[in-house]
């Protein structure tokens, strides 16, 4: 069975922020330094071709500023340059610029913490993570010993905690052969609810702490306004987290809807939406399926609410449209069947998954 790479993420212990932070900045001058050196090439537009890349590229800069740790006093190591100028490089080809935003390390533009490295550069010695000859003690909650630390990094979130995250290889989960299947309905009434009856209700975690945050925000005390947020993206990623657990471990199968955050974040119901965390419940549950071997699928939603699950037809009496929205129950006036709105709709997301499944995918 082919092992599968993953990225473990550990709280390192608050008493190694301050040598943390002189390494973020050791970074940040590599950053900037890259980014003056490249900032004297420009793209050139190439008939039939597109643009081409002028300037000096990321092997040639790891040359030119194979001296700045010596000639700057840096603690970080050498790993940590060659990563910092790559993903530098990558960042210009990917928007076609040759300068990009300048890392400031104080001021109200201050950019977080950031220190990357390759493989070899982290180990796990003495209970410990070894990197550039400091020890830092994080809070194990995988058992990091068991590991091989490939490439990784520290990161800092706005509170200013840091945190340890390492690629590591493990074993796939084997799935058993009688596992379930389940549609997905995406929804602000109940953030996600199943075929099978099973939901995700909706958490308002925003919301509820709205007050709160308003009374922060108005004291100007940023420390508190960043505390809020915190636990607000907490507690919305620890009932996804559950509940998309719980969906995987039951199903081998799993068909979601597309429905888009971005363009439904353009209208009147943008809080609510970006207070759902669809993207968020998609992506765990994509990334869950393929460590247990599910399949996961995406398919086109339209017209579910609408169309019976039982008969396939669209009745006169079904939901359509805006107005529509505060039908939660509906008869279909074909079968007479009643449904539930947001079933209905799984169990339809859940047929289209099938047909899409048998159809396959064409050849390119």
């Amino acid at each position: 069975m082919k092992p599968l790479i993953k990225t473990l993420s550990v709280r390192v212990r608050d008493k190694h922020a301050s040598l943390l932070n002189r390494m973020a900045f050791d970074v940040n001058q590599v950053w900037n330094a890259a980014n003056a050196f490249s900032a004297e090439y420009s793209w050139v537009p190439i008939p039939e071709v597109g643009y081409m890349n002028c300037g000096t590229s990321a092997f040639d800069l790891m040359k030119d500023l194979k001296g700045i740790r010596k000639e700057r006093g840096m603690i970080i190591d050498s790993t940590a340059v060659q990563e910092t100028i790559a993903v530098h490089a990558k960042a210009r080809k990917q928007f076609k610029k040759n300068k990009l935003n300048w890392r400031c390390s104080g001021g109200a533009k201050k950019a977080l913490g950031w220190i990357p490295f390759k493989s070899g550069a982290a180990k796990w010695v003495n209970g410990c993570v070894r990197y550039a000859g400091f020890y830092f003690k994080v809070w194990d909650s995988y058992g990091l010993s068991k590991f091989a630390f490939r490439s990784g990094c520290f990161s800092q979130d706005a509170r200013g905690r840091w945190y340890f995250n390492i690629v590591v290889q493990v074993e796939t989960v084997e799935r058993h052969a009688d596992g379930g299947q389940v549609g997905i309905d995406l929804g602000l009434k109940t953030t996600a609810t199943c075929s099978n009856g099973e939901c995700l209700a909706r958490q308002d975690c925003y919301r509820n702490l709205e007050l709160k945050l308003g009374k922060a925000q108005r004291a100007r005390d940023k420390k508190r306004v960043k505390a809020i947020h915190a636990k607000i993206k907490n507690t919305r990623k620890d009932a996804i987290h559950k509940f998309t657990h719980k969906i995987v471990k039951e199903n081998s199968l799993i068909i979601v809807g597309n429905v888009s955050s971005k363009k439904l974040a353009k209208t009147k119901m943008a809080k609510s939406v970006l207070d759902a965390g669809w993207f968020m419940l998609k992506t765990q549950l994509e990334y869950k399926s393929i460590a247990t071997q599910g399949v996961f699928l995406e398919v086109n939603e339209s017209y579910t609410t609408q169309t019976c699950s039982c008969c396939g037809c669209i009745s006169s009496n079904s939901p359509k449209g805006r107005t529509g929205l505060r039908i939660r129950e509906w008869t279909c006036a074909e079968c007479g069947t009643t449904h539930d709105r947001d079933i209905n709709a799984a169990k339809n997301i859940l047929a289209l998954g099938h047909k899409r499944l048998a159809v396959g995918i064409p050849l390119l």
